[in-house]
């Protein structure tokens, strides 16, 4: 079992950054994957970005160039670095997690991108 908690969701104004992070309680070397998706209201859940345990990174095309995902492994932590944000990427961001092939999920937590 590994749970996982997402910290950072805030309002941000168009043009700014915000750094969301995502504790797991497992070592985060166990996990095959992390990653994150989002889901907007009316809308179906969207891939935001992954990183495998070879630490390969893959980003969905609405981020590419905007957000990058990481780890620390001291810190036991995963993080999404979104700069350049638009209202459009307002959404419920969730980490998740892929260890021995079963899918984890934090509860979300709030981006609002808006003036």
């Amino acid at each position: 079992q590994v749970q996982l908690v997402e910290f950072g969701g805030d309002l941000v104004q168009p043009g700014g950054s915000l750094r969301l992070s995502c504790g797991a309680s497992v070592s985060i070397s166990r996990l095959n994957t992390m990653g994150w998706f989002r889901q907007a209201p009316g809308k179906e859940r969207e891939f935001v970005a992954r990183v495998s345990s070879f630490g390969t990174t893959h980003y969905g095309d609405s981020v590419k160039g905007r957000f990058t995902i990481s780890r620390d492994m001291d810190k036991n932590t995963g993080y999404l670095q979104m700069n350049s944000l638009k209202p459009e990427d307002t959404a419920v961001y969730y980490c998740y997690a892929v260890s021995n092939q079963i899918n984890y999920w934090g509860q979300g937590t709030q981006v609002t991108v808006s003036s």
